[in-house]
C-alpha cells in the first residue's frame, strides 16, 4: 500500500527500534501522480445541468470556484463527454474545441482560489438519451431506452475502438484547457462499465463472455488517455465495486479489473464507486428515495407510471457515514495503487478513519452541494457536522438541469 506525504515515527523499545508509518493529516498537501493537491479532500463529480448548449456557463464556474475557495483540495467537473453520442441528454459538455474556451475559464477561476481542476470524462452509453442527443445511444448489446423510447444500438468493434481513442482526445483537450486531472467515467453502466456488466453485456464476441473479455472496453479507455497524455496530468478512474443488481459486475470481478488497471500503469488512482444509473441509481445515494420528487419532472404518462411503480427503480437504502467502506476495504488490501473512498464523508471523523484505513483520498458530494465552505468550516473547528440530511431531493433536478447529483 502506497501512502503519499505520509511521516514515519521511530519507536523504541528494549533497545529495539521499529518504524510506524502514521495516519496523514486529512488537511496537509499530498501527491497524486504528478501533482501536489493542497489537501487530501476532492469535490467528487456531479451533474451540474449548467451547461446549455453543451457549453461552460458563467454559472458552471462559479458553481466549481464556490468550491474551490470552500477548501477543496481539487474539484471535478462532470460530465464531459468524449462524444457526442456519449451525452446524457444534448446539453452536457462534450470535449471538442468550441467548449475550450470555457473550460479555461473554469480552470482559471478555480486555480486563482488555491484548488486543482478536474475533468469527469467518459462516454454514457446505454445511459444516453439518443433521442436528446440526435444521434443514437450505444451498449454492448441492442436494447430499448425508457429515457429516450428508442432502440440502443449493439456498439461494433469499430465504435469500440473510436471511443477508446476518443478518450485520449478528450485528455489531451482537458490539458489544453487548463486541467490538471481527468477522471475516466467506468462507473454507473455508462459505455466502459456496461461492458462490464455480465447483466448487460450479453455479447458473444471478444467483448462478451469472460472477464478479461469484458473488461477490454474498460482497460482500452484508461490505455488510451495513458498513451495520449502520459505523465502531463493525473490520471484517476472512477470505477464500480459493484452494480448493486443481481447477475450484474460483482466485487470479486471489481478486483481483479482493478489489480489489471494497477498491472497497466494507466492510472494514478481509484475512486471507487457503486450502482447503476439504468439499474439501480440509489444504490450509491443511500437515503430518502424521492419518487414523487422524480416523477414530478416528467409529464403524463410517465409521471403518473412513476408515482406507481417507482419506488420498484428508486429503492431506498439506510444511510450510514462511509456506506462504501467495507467493500473498499478490500480493494485497499489487494492493491498499492492510491485510492479514494466516497460514499458517506461528511464530517471530520470520517476523514480520519478513511486516513487510517489506508486511504489516501476522500471524495465528497452531497455535502458539499448542501455547503460548499464545509470543508474550510470542518478545518477551522473539527466538531463541525454537515447540514446535509440526505433526502436525495438534489437528485431529481438532473432531468430538469437545475442542479445536481452525483455522476
Amino acid at each position: 500500500m502506497t501512502t503519499t506525504d505520509a511521516t514515519t515515527t521511530d519507536v523504541t523499545t528494549n533497545d529495539v527500534t521499529s518504524t510506524v508509518a502514521s495516519v496523514p493529516d486529512v488537511f496537509e498537501p499530498a501527491r497524486l501522480g504528478p501533482l501536489t493537491l493542497r489537501n487530501r479532500v476532492i469535490k467528487s463529480a456531479t451533474f451540474e445541468g449548467m451547461t446549455k448548449g453543451a457549453l461552460v456557463s458563467d454559472d458552471l464556474i462559479e458553481f466549481h470556484r464556490r468550491h474551490a475557495a470552500g477548501g477543496v483540495g481539487m474539484t471535478t467537473m462532470a460530465y464531459c463527454a468524449v462524444a457526442p453520442e456519449g451525452r446524457t441528454e444534448r446539453d452536457q459538455v462534450w470535449m471538442r474545441p468550441e467548449a475550450l474556451p470555457g473550460l479555461r475559464r473554469l480552470t482559471d477561476a478555480v486555480h486563482a482560489e488555491g484548488a486543482a481542476a478536474s475533468a469527469q470524462i467518459g462516454h454514457a452509453g446505454p445511459v444516453a438519451n439518443g433521442r436528446s442527443n440526435g444521434v443514437p445511444a450505444l451498449a454492448p448489446s441492442a436494447s430499448f431506452s425508457p429515457m429516450s423510447m428508442q432502440r440502443i444500438r449493439r456498439a461494433t468493434a469499430a465504435d469500440i475502438e473510436r471511443v477508446a481513442g476518443a478518450h485520449g482526445e478528450a485528455a489531451k483537450l482537458a490539458i489544453e484547457a487548463g486541467f490538471d486531472a481527468v477522471e475516466i467515467h467506468l462507473g454507473h453502466n455508462y459505455f466502459a462499465s456496461s461492458f462490464l456488466s455480465p447483466k448487460i453485456n450479453k455479447r458473444r464476441d471478444g467483448f462478451g463472455g469472460s472477464l478479461a473479455n469484458r473488461a477490454k472496453v474498460a482497460l482500452g479507455a484508461a490505455r488510451a488517455v495513458r498513451d495520449a497524455v502520459g505523465d502531463r496530468i493525473v490520471i484517476l478512474a472512477k470505477l464500480n465495486m459493484d452494480d448493486g443488481v443481481p447477475g450484474g459486475f460483482w466485487l470479486d470481478e471489481s478486483l481483479q479489473v482493478a489489480r489489471w488497471l494497477e498491472r497497466d500503469g494507466s492510472v494514478d488512482a481509484l475512486e471507487l464507486t457503486a450502482g447503476s444509473s439504468l439499474l439501480n441509481p440509489m444504490y450509491l445515494f443511500r437515503g430518502d428515495a424521492p419518487v414523487r420528487e422524480f416523477a414530478a419532472t416528467f409529464g403524463q404518462p410517465l409521471r403518473l407510471g412513476i408515482n406507481l411503480v417507482g419506488d420498484r427503480f428508486i429503492r431506498a437504502y439506510p444511510y450510514q457515514e462511509a456506506f462504501l467502506l467495507d467493500s473498499a476495504r478490500q480493494f485497499r488490501a489487494a492493491l498499492d495503487l492510491p485510492l479514494v473512498l466516497l460514499g458517506g464523508i461528511t464530517q471530520r471523523s470520517t476523514m480520519d478513519l478513511a486516513m487510517a484505513e489506508g486511504f489516501e483520498f476522500v471524495a465528497m458530494a452531497r455535502a458539499l452541494l448542501r455547503e460548499p465552505d464545509l470543508i474550510n468550516r470542518i478545518q477551522k473547528e473539527p466538531a463541525t457536522r454537515s447540514l446535509c440530511i440526505h433526502c436525495n431531493k438534489c437528485m431529481p433536478t438532473i432531468f430538469s438541469r437545475t442542479h445536481c447529483v452525483i455522476a
